[in-house]
């Protein structure tokens, strides 16, 4: 039960500094860490250099992004922060504010416009800005009027043309998006943005040349009135110069193509091949090269089967982090390599039970292609594991013969915390033949212990990384084991895993997770007759899914963000191909099962997730009491719960409501585990 092991274990996670972004220029480290606000009220993200010693480099109450290094040490990033001393030619609804801090002193403003800038790169001598337009604007002095018309009149309306018009927790915005091009300005100076405009569409991705010339940009597009077509990806070369964009690649239907970085040199960049999960095509992806004058692309480690995002290390060597099963593997390849070489050591935790300290993920990976050569080069990963908090680490690397290295830690502000219990690893194969495999957290002691299944959302995850939410930390302090299983769809075992069961949502991760399930209620520190299962997004359908195929074997089951209805969901979520592949699922539709129901639901889901739509959970909540037979407690009433946040999207993110979630959950638990009175927390009125 819940007790104050649960709650000092809560509170540490809860509270601990986290990184959230690492960026590289030379020999300097910056990151952004999310740490409590002075009020402990929210999060916010610092700035930090972790060159050596940490330094912390700013304490406003409002978050720091995009941060960006120059040559002569300053660093420019954005952040809403109020300025130190009042502009009163400031805009009044400015959006985040472009800042510069000099190599020593305080950050300043150097430019403050309605609505902000939503993003930021700095390319040699080139400062360049990514900015909302109002759609009516031509020149700056327009854009302010328009936008303190809409302001003044309180017009809250948008119109829009194009599919989707909201993304996991934002309404989409009812401007345009332009970019910002300057010499990059003296201290003390602001620089002259020249407007380039952009191809017709929603920007989505954007990159600058190193020598600051020119950008890749993606674009969505409405191509055409097919379901293929709704959102089509095309990729253009933008002369910043002159301002002339040039289409080098258009999304086949059969494909979707995703831009990534410009090589140092500018002559090439990276950009994901995915294919779309419809009906009859399960989803993959694969790296390939653009060439930046042709468009021509050439396919990148075609003999790795494993979905990789990489980066340049030089202009013709790259470097990619990876899920890898169970844990995560580094690589290092040519652009001309069939497969590149791993860089990580491989620890086969699941099949020897060995190592399992050093069973970790990598990833992201950072580095500095303009200060790398073809023998040495300086990698940065954020490193963790399921009982590991997350770590920066370097590594010292020859890119053209890359070999397994052992990386240096990196300090910085975010703490090691040291997780409670011990790990474990569980197997099995399963009918056709393959071999599935979960992580087991463990209390101390000799059990037997109660058990909850966490079931991974995605699909496409895997339980590898240490994780603030659904963190396994608060339960196994509170007496309970954590499965955390990686059935079907998971990913770094191959696209064969992928395969298994992209088409049966209910199918093979289903008979998988009961297998492993099977596996870990057999042991004799597990009390098989208390498990619970719980899940949010695709790991919440999942808790759906069984809840109305098992009867009465597990105690409970929490859902989160779930998807209930296959057939309505991918009409209503924020992906437009969605649909092709969940409305022939309908036998793997929860909603067609809600009459077997037959043990307490714990429901949650929040109002702004557009991700999956509250309509889920209402349909689900709604069907609870009029479908599914009676499940009531001791007093007679229902023993179903909705957790309901009318102002969170698809994950809890406020400290507040984090803690809520977590301890009503734990209670949840407690009370159908063991019996426990029903406790919420007091925040909640």
């Amino acid at each position: 039960m819940t007790n104050s092991a649960f709650e000092t274990t809560l509170s540490q996670l809860l509270d601990a500094p986290r990184i959230t972004s690492v960026t590289v220029a030379r020999d300097r480290v910056l990151t952004t860490v999310q740490q409590l606000k002075q009020d402990a009220s929210g999060y916010v993200n610092q700035l930090w250099d972790a060159t050596d010693p940490p330094v912390q480099l700013t304490r406003s109450d409002d978050s720091v992004s995009a941060v960006e290094h120059c040559a002569d040490g300053r660093i420019f990033f954005l952040s809403t922060r109020a300025a130190a001393a009042a502009d009163p030619d400031a805009p009044a609804t400015a959006g985040a504010k472009l800042w510069v801090m000099p190599i020593t002193g305080e950050p300043t403003v150097v430019v403050q416009r309605t609505w902000g800038f939503d993003g930021l790169k700095v390319a040699g001598q080139t400062l360049v800005v990514a900015m909302p337009w109002h759609s009516a604007a031509t020149t700056d002095k327009e854009h302010e009027e328009l936008a303190k018309t809409r302001k003044d009149a309180k017009v809250s309306g948008v119109v829009y043309t194009q599919f989707p018009t909201r993304y996991w927790n934002q309404d989409l915005p009812h401007s345009r998006t332009v970019l910002g091009v300057a010499p990059l300005p003296a201290s003390g100076e602001a620089p002259d943005f020249t407007r380039v405009e952009l191809p017709e569409g929603r920007l989505e991705h954007w990159d600058v040349s190193a020598d600051g010339t020119r950008a890749l940009v993606s674009m969505s597009q409405h191509r055409g009135n097919t379901p293929d077509t709704v959102q089509t990806s095309v990729v253009y070369r933008l002369d910043l110069g002159t301002g002339q964009s040039t289409e080098l690649l258009v999304s086949p239907p059969q494909h979707e193509y995703s831009a990534g970085e410009i090589s140092p040199d500018g002559t090439r960049a990276i950009m994901n091949v995915a294919t779309p999960w419809r009906e009859g095509t399960n989803l993959s992806m694969a790296p390939a090269v653009m060439d930046m004058q042709s468009g021509q692309l050439q396919d990148l480690w075609p003999q790795l089967d494993r979905w990789v995002t990489p980066a340049w290390l030089t202009n013709t060597q790259l470097v990619a982090a990876t899920d890898d099963e169970g844990a995560g593997a580094m690589y290092v390849g040519g652009v001309d390599a069939l497969a590149p070489t791993r860089v990580t050591s491989q620890v086969d935790t699941w099949r020897t039970g060995a190592c399992l300290d050093e069973a970790r993920f990598y990833g992201p990976v950072v580095t500095d292609p303009q200060a790398n050569t073809d023998t040495r080069a300086f990698v940065y990963a954020v490193t963790s594991g399921i009982a590991a908090s997350p770590q920066l680490l370097k590594f010292d690397l020859n890119p053209t013969a890359p070999e397994i290295v052992d990386p240096v830690v990196v300090d910085t502000a975010a703490p090691d915390n040291v997780s409670p219990g011990r790990l474990a690893t569980i197997s099995v194969t399963v009918a056709d033949g393959t071999t599935v495999r979960s992580w087991l957290r463990l209390p101390d002691g000799d059990g037997p212990f109660p058990m909850v299944v966490f079931v991974h959302g995605g699909p496409w995850g895997s339980w590898n990384a240490w994780t603030y939410r659904w963190n396994p930390d608060p339960f196994v302090a509170a007496g309970y084991a954590v499965l955390l299983p990686d059935p079907a769809i998971s990913t770094g075992y191959g696209q064969a895993m992928i395969d298994r069961g992209n088409q049966q949502l209910g199918g093979a991760p289903y008979t998988d997770l009961l297998a492993l399930i099977d596996a870990a209620e057999a042991r004799d520190d597990i009390e098989a007759t208390k498990t619970s299962v719980a899940g949010g997004s695709y790991g919440g359908y999942m808790a759906n899914w069984i809840a109305g195929h098992t009867g009465k074997r597990f105690r409970c089951i929490i859902t989160h963000a779930s998807l209930w209805d296959t057939t309505t969901m991918g009409q209503t979520t924020d992906n437009a191909t969605w649909d092709r592949a969940m409305s022939p699922q309908a036998a793997y539709s929860p909603h067609q099962f809600a009459q077997d129901i037959a043990v307490p639901m714990l429901v949650i889901h929040g109002d702004k997730d557009y991700r999956v739509p509250i309509g889920q959970a209402q349909q689900l909540w709604h069907a609870l009491h009029t479908i599914t037979p009676s499940v009531t407690d001791t007093t007679g009433h229902t023993a179903h719960r909705y957790l309901y946040f009318p102002d969170e999207g698809h994950w809890i993110q406020s400290r507040g409501n984090a803690e809520v979630w977590y301890k009503v959950f734990a209670n949840f638990l407690d009370v159908h585990v063991h019996g426990s009175a029903e406790v919420l927390p007091a925040e909640l009125g």
